[in-house]
C-alpha cells in the first residue's frame, strides 16, 4: 500500500513511511565508519586519525545539499500541497541547478587546497601526507556528494523513500565491497578508501537523475523550463540554514575536539574520538532520519491548512522520539564494548579509553532525538529562524562552551560529557520555542 504525504498519519503508518529514510541515513553514514573500520585495522592507527582530521571538512562542505535540500524540500512539498504542481517542479529544479554549481566552485576550491587545509588542522609529517591523499580524493567527488545529500530530502517530497533507500544501500554496498578491493586486497591504504568513498557517492549522487527526469508519482519531476527565483532560492537557504548549521557546526566542532585531545592524549585521543564519532553516526542516524523522513508531511499539511494532522504529527513525533532515545541509550550501553571492539581490539589501552568515553557520551542520546527533531520541525513549517536557532545553540555555542571548559574541570572525561551538557541546554531553549510557537502554527 502506497503511502502519501496527504494521508492521516497513525503510529504504524509514520513509521513505515520514516524507516526507510531512517535506513538511508545509516547507509549513508557507513562510508566514513567503512572507512575507518578499513584503514584503522589494515592500515594502522596514524592513517586512521589522518581520516577523521580530513572528514569533518568534507561533511562540512556537504553541509550545502543538507541545506538546500532540507529547505528546498520543505518548499516544495508545501507547493505540492497548495496544488502548484508545475511551480513546485520548477522551484526543485531551480534549486537543483543552483546546487550543482556551487558544489563545483567548493570542489575545486577544496582541491586545490587542501595541503594548506591540512596544515590548519595541526597535520604534519606523515600525518599530513596522509590527509592530504585522502582529502584531495573525497574533494574531486564532492559534487555528488552534495548531490546524495539533496536527494535525500527530494526524494521524500516525491513520496519515494524506499527508492531513496535502494539508491542509498546500493552506494553503500559500493562503497564496502571497493574499501575490502582496495585496501584489504590492493593495499592502497588511504587513497583506496577514498576511492571507495568517492564512487559510492557517484552512485548516491547521480542515479536519481534518472528517475526525477522522468517523474514521480506525485509528479515531482525535474524541468528546463524554470528560472531564477531569487526569493524562493533565499527562502530555501534560510529554510535549511538550521541542517546547514548543524553539519557545519558538527564539522568545525568535531576539529575542536580533536585539538583538545591532541593535547590531553595525543594520536590516541583523535582515534578514540574518531571512533565513538562513527558509532554515533549510526545512533544518529535513527534521529535524522526520523526527523527529515516525516519534515515533507509537516509541510505538505501546513501548506494544505489541516492543523488537525499537524497537532496529530506534532504528538506522536515527541512520543515516538522520546522512546527511540531511552531505547538507544540502553542500547549503546550495553553494546560499548563490542561494538568499540571492532574498531580498535589491537590496543588494549586504546580500547579501554574509547570504551569509557562512548559510555559517558552515550547518555546524550536520552535527548539529543527531541532537539533534531524540533530543529527539522520547524523546518518544515518554513520558519528558518527557530530553526537555525535551536541548531546553532545545540551543535555550536553550547557544545563549544562545554569542550572548552568541562576539560579544564574533570580532564578528558570532559570531552565525552561536552555534548551531553550541550544536549541538556539546548533541550531547554527547544522547549521554549516549542510552547511559544505552538498558538501561531496551530500544532
Amino acid at each position: 500500500m502506497n503511502i502519501q504525504l496527504s494521508d492521516h498519519f497513525t503510529y504504524r503508518r509514520l513509521i513505515r513511511f520514516t524507516i526507510s529514510t531512517v535506513l538511508m541515513l545509516i547507509c549513508t553514514s557507513m562510508y566514513s565508519i567503512v572507512d575507518g573500520l578499513f584503514v584503522s585495522n589494515y592500515v594502522g592507527k596514524m592513517p586512521f586519525a589522518a581520516t577523521n582530521l580530513i572528514w569533518p571538512v568534507s561533511m562540512g562542505i556537504a553541509a550545502i545539499g543538507f541545506m538546500l535540500g532540507t529547505g528546498g524540500s520543505a518548499i516544495v512539498a508545501k507547493t505540492l500541497g497548495e496544488g502548484k504542481k508545475e511551480k513546485a517542479n520548477q522551484y526543485f529544479s531551480m534549486i537543483l541547478y543552483f546546487g550543482i554549481i556551487v558544489s563545483v566552485i567548493f570542489s575545486v576550491i577544496c582541491f586545490i587546497f587542501t595541503p594548506q587545509i591540512a596544515r590548519m588542522l595541526k597535520a604534519d609529517g606523515e600525518l599530513l601526507e596522509h590527509c592530504i591523499v585522502y582529502g584531495r580524493i573525497l574533494f574531486a567527488t564532492q559534487t555528488a556528494f552534495i548531490l546524495q545529500n539533496m536527494f535525500q530530502s527530494f526524494l521524500v517530497a516525491a513520496e519515494e523513500p524506499v527508492l531513496s533507500l535502494k539508491i542509498n544501500i546500493a552506494a553503500g554496498l559500493t562503497n564496502v565491497v571497493f574499501d575490502y578491493l582496495f585496501i584489504a586486497v590492493f593495499e592502497w591504504g588511504v587513497a583506496g578508501a577514498a576511492i571507495a568513498t568517492g564512487m559510492g557517492q557517484i552512485v548516491g549522487g547521480i542515479a536519481p537523475f534518472f528517475f526525477f527526469a522522468k517523474g514521480s508519482r506525485n509528479g515531482l519531476r525535474i524541468t528546463w523550463r524554470t528560472k531564477l527565483y531569487k526569493d524562493i532560492l533565499l527562502k530555501t537557504c534560510m529554510n535549511g540554514s538550521s541542517e546547514m548549521v548543524t553539519n557545519l557546526s558538527t564539522s568545525l566542532v568535531n576539529i575542536l575536539y580533536n585539538f583538545q585531545l591532541m593535547k590531553l592524549a595525543g594520536a590516541d585521543g583523535v582515534a578514540a574520538f574518531g571512533v565513538i564519532m562513527y558509532v554515533n553516526f549510526i545512533f544518529v542516524a535513527v534521529f535524522m532520519g526520523y526527523s527529515v523522513g516525516s519534515a515533507p508531511i509537516v509541510s505538505y499539511h501546513y501548506g494544505a491548512g489541516n492543523d488537525a494532522e499537524l497537532h496529530n504529527l506534532y504528538r506522536k513525533s515527541k512520543n515516538i522520539l522520546i522512546v527511540a532515545g531511552i531505547v538507544l541509550t540502553i542500547a549503546a550501553e550495553i553494546l560499548s564494548m563490542p561494538l568499540v571492539r571492532i574498531f580498535v581490539n589491537y590496543d588494549k589501552e586504546l580500547l579501554l579509553m574509547t570504551v569509557r568515553g562512548f559510555r559517558l557520551f552515550s547518555f546524550s542520546f536520552l535527548i539529543m532525538g527531541i532537539n533534531i527533531w524540533a530543529s527539522s520541525f520547524f523546518t518544515a513549517l518554513n520558519n528558518g529562524f527557530v530553526s537555525a536557532a535551536i541548531s546553532f545553540l545545540r551543535t555550536f555555542l553550547f557544545q563549544v562552551a562545554a569542550v572548552c571548559f568541562l576539560p579544564l574541570i574533570i580532564g578528558i572525561d570532559g570531552v565525552w560529557t561536552s555534548v551531553l551538557a550541550a544536549e541538556t541546554m539546548a533541550l531547554a531553549v527547544t522547549i521554549i520555542f516549542l510552547i511559544k510557537e505552538k498558538k501561531k502554527y496551530r500544532y
